[in-house]
């Protein structure tokens, strides 16, 4: 069977590789002129790292992957420490270990399995034709592939999204989550976190945080509630920053010092998509970002992309009825759960970014001393339920 993936991200780069390593005949286009990732590193947490390793790169993710032993928590003007525990809990009931991971890293993995020869880069999809038996995609420059299915991997202004959705359903839009996220990467430094920690500096709605990656790197990234659209030129580099987080702890200055922005500085508004339940239409489905468009504030989005690889891989590996049966079942088994982490997420961005302050006063207090149980429950209940767990759940003691 062919297939066509639109989309050369996580999430359809790992549906190429379940999807071939059935004996399909996979191709991926892109509308990217080269292989430039958006965004500097992505939190693995055991959902994702499980479906990378039933892909086979769970050597790749050890290799790239940080070692993240702790979680802590300071206050972000005195520095003092709020909090300071083991992640060791999420690894024990989870059966493994979580990995902060460049993102340029794992999307040069991902490739590199799907193959190199099988990505076809600068196409822009302009158009979806679906005549019941098989499917062809139109793109920019006037040539057209046909395929038996296509997977709409197109991100959060996705073109497929659009195609599946019923006549006369309302139009899917993104909406503002109310913050800006600077993100990048700095050589590690004590002066900031431990090498071995995932670090938040908290105060006034806003977050300073690293997290340790591969190379002696931190993945590093900011947090400013604001209104969407303001003005930024990149010349500006990290001054924006420094007037949002001036009087801040010495860690976070010593973070601000170590960003170049040449090398590594990205910023990004932050919206999401209200969770929808149509992802499929005959031979068309969608997966990753295209699916569920959701903010960074569980650090699940990267991981509900591999999972939609994983359920899309299942569901063809054990259906046979027909396409468009097998691509109905995948999406049976995603849309409830994928919205969830959506609106996870969501709830959870409201609490920490002071859109209710008296919320967010709450949560830094419950910060205070605590020995990291209820957090830890909060990291597990965003793992708990994955399809990769084949609902056997999560192991306790």
């Amino acid at each position: 069977m062919k297939v066509i993936i639109i989309g050369a991200g996580i999430g359809g780069t790992s549906a190429g590789i379940a999807l071939a390593r059935l004996g399909h005949d996979v191709v991926i286009y892109d509308q990217m002129r080269e292989n430039k990732p958006v965004g500097a590193a992505l939190s693995l947490w055991s959902n994702g790292v499980k479906v990378l390793n039933w892909l086979g790169l769970a050597d790749e993710v050890t290799r790239l992957g940080g070692d993240m032993a702790d979680m802590v928590y300071l206050d972000g003007f005195s520095g003092e420490t709020l909090c300071d525990f083991s992640l060791a809990p999420v690894t024990a009931v989870s059966g493994q270990k979580p990995y902060p991971v460049a993102r340029a890293d794992l999307q040069a993995a991902l490739m590199d399995r799907f193959g190199l020869d099988r990505i076809r880069l600068n196409m822009r999809m302009v158009a979806i034709a679906d005549d019941g038996e098989q499917v062809t995609v139109t793109f920019a420059d006037g040539s057209t592939d046909t395929a038996d299915l296509l997977i709409g991997a197109d991100g959060a202004r996705s073109l497929t999204r659009a195609y599946v959705q019923p006549d006369g359903a309302p139009e899917i839009v993104r909406e503002y989550s109310g913050y800006t996220n600077f993100n990048g990467l700095v050589t590690v430094d004590p002066a900031i976190g431990r090498p071995t920690a995932w670090t938040t500096y908290v105060a006034d709605g806003k977050r300073a945080a690293v997290m340790p990656v591969a190379d002696d790197r931190f993945y590093f990234w900011f947090d400013v509630p604001q209104p969407a659209g303001l003005a930024y030129d990149r010349a500006d580099g990290a001054a924006p920053l420094r007037d949002a987080f001036a009087g801040w702890a010495p860690g976070v200055q010593a973070l601000l010092d170590g960003i170049d922005p040449a090398t590594s500085l990205n910023r990004v508004e932050i919206w999401d998509i209200t969770p929808f339940e149509t992802w499929t239409k005959g031979g068309v489905a969608i997966l990753g970002d295209a699916a569920h468009n959701t903010a960074p504030d569980i650090g699940q989005g990267a991981c509900s992309a591999l999972e939609d690889a994983f359920a899309l891989g299942i569901a063809f590996a054990t259906n046979t009825v027909s396409v468009v049966d097998t691509l109905k079942r995948y999406e049976k088994i995603r849309v409830e759960r994928a919205g969830d982490l959506v609106l996870r997420a969501r709830r959870r961005g409201y609490e920490t970014h002071a859109f209710d302050p008296e919320a967010t006063s709450a949560w830094y207090e419950s910060l205070r001393g605590a020995d990291g149980a209820a957090i830890i429950r909060g990291i597990v209940g965003n793992i708990d339920g994955s399809p990769v767990e084949l609902g056997a759940g999560l192991l306790t003691t």
